[in-house]
């Protein structure tokens, strides 16, 4: 599963789930293939041919999945010689990842199968500030509540993989489960999954939230910005930026941040610090922002919120836009975030003009670079959370 900030595995996968077929790059190769191919699936020889496996490891790859149950057979497609070709699709409810958006004042939950799709949801107000405790209890009673819901229990004895302990929670018992995807603001340490100083809420700096919640939920849990989550999810869905493409998804709700995928990528930097898009000064002596500075893109747009002043929090938005774009030159800007949703045309106009005038003063060849809402609205975030844990299945290693 690509190895990252994950929590309670065993030698043949992650703890609770019954994805432990997935052992190795040309499985998640595969894997990923199938996912590409929907329901009209895909040969083996087409497997073969865009993997560069020999038929045989094919062969050996799509047994085992079959096997498992995370494929099977679609029906079969005519050859150009010889017998008809057996077709395989992926199985989508064979595996499901929760995915978390903690927001400063609202928790979203979804839970979505091996495709992505959403198959349930909650969400519910959230007080960031309430202290570890608080937060995590509130996070693992909505993540079991909804996952055994949809999902059920799927048997009454603790696992070993909760270590037999009787007041497990009971996500452990539940096979399909890959695990838990966090997102929330940043800063943060996305390979160690430890906060730092969230900015308005510096108590929770230090705290180790990955291994904290797996200890409550009992199954594997990544941590990530809620920016970084929402460009995976989008990357992944094919959104923009899929092969070698770049784009900025912008975030403004209760805090303005930016997810970059650069390359086809999600870049998060040397120290997982990049996307800190709210946080560049944008007046020197303008108001003091939560994070210390004065000027702040966040601070400006976030006081033009508050004063009804759409249009302007959408120049300043642009202004600072404007400044990613010149800096890393990307295909697409992509905007998202409750915020947005409450207006989303005037903010990709407001953006976009900005951009446009951009364009015009400095000749830029190709012209003024594109600005969407993104799609999949309020749930990108926690959306592109169950992403985390999903993507390096298929082979994604940004995942």
């Amino acid at each position: 599963m690509g190895g990252v900030n994950r929590t309670r595995t065993t030698s043949g996968g992650p703890a609770g789930a019954n994805l432990g077929v997935v052992r190795s790059h040309n499985t998640a190769l595969v894997l990923g293939l199938l996912r590409a191919a929907g329901a009209e699936g895909i040969s083996r020889l087409e497997l073969a041919e865009r993997t560069g496996l020999t038929p045989q490891a094919v062969s050996k790859i799509t047994a085992r999945l079959r096997e498992s149950g995370l494929a099977a057979e679609a029906g079969r497609r005519a050859s150009t010689g010889g017998k008809p070709r057996t077709v395989l699709r992926l199985v989508p409810e064979a595996g499901h990842a929760v995915g978390v958006h903690l927001d400063r004042d609202e928790l979203r939950v979804v839970l979505v199968d091996l495709d992505g799709t959403v198959v349930g949801e909650r969400r519910g107000e959230l007080d960031l500030g309430a202290g570890a405790e608080a937060v995590l209890g509130a996070v693992g009673d909505v993540v079991e509540g909804l996952v055994t819901a949809v999902l059920g229990r799927a048997g009454d004895e603790p696992s070993a993989a909760a270590g037999g302990d009787a007041d497990a929670r009971g996500l452990t018992r539940i096979p399909s489960l890959l695990g838990v995807g966090v997102a929330l603001p940043g800063p943060l340490d996305h390979a160690r999954g430890v906060l730092h100083r969230v900015t308005g809420f510096p108590e929770w700096d230090g705290f180790p939230l990955r291994d904290a919640l797996a200890g409550r939920l009992g199954v594997p849990v990544v941590v990530d910005k809620d920016t970084n989550a929402a460009a995976l999810g989008l990357s992944v869905a094919g959104a923009e930026g899929g092969a070698g493409g770049s784009f900025a998804y912008l975030h403004l709700g209760t805090g303005l941040g930016a997810g970059l995928v650069l390359g086809g990528g999600v870049h998060r930097g040397a120290r997982t610090g990049a996307g800190e898009f709210g946080h560049q000064v944008l007046q020197l002596d303008g108001p003091r922002c939560e994070c210390g500075n004065r000027g702040c893109v966040e601070v400006l747009c976030l006081a033009a919120v508050a004063d009804g002043e759409t249009a302007e929090a959408a120049r300043v938005l642009g202004v600072a836009a404007g400044n990613l774009v010149g800096l890393l030159d990307i295909d697409v800007v992509l905007l998202g975030g409750r915020t947005v949703a409450g207006a989303p045309e005037a903010y990709a106009r407001g953006v976009g003009e900005v951009l446009d005038a951009r364009a015009r003063r400095e000749g830029t060849a190709g012209g003024q670079v594109p600005v969407r809402v993104a799609e999949r609205g309020e749930r990108v975030v926690a959306e592109g959370a169950a992403q985390l844990l999903l993507a390096p299945l298929f082979g994604r290693a940004d995942g």
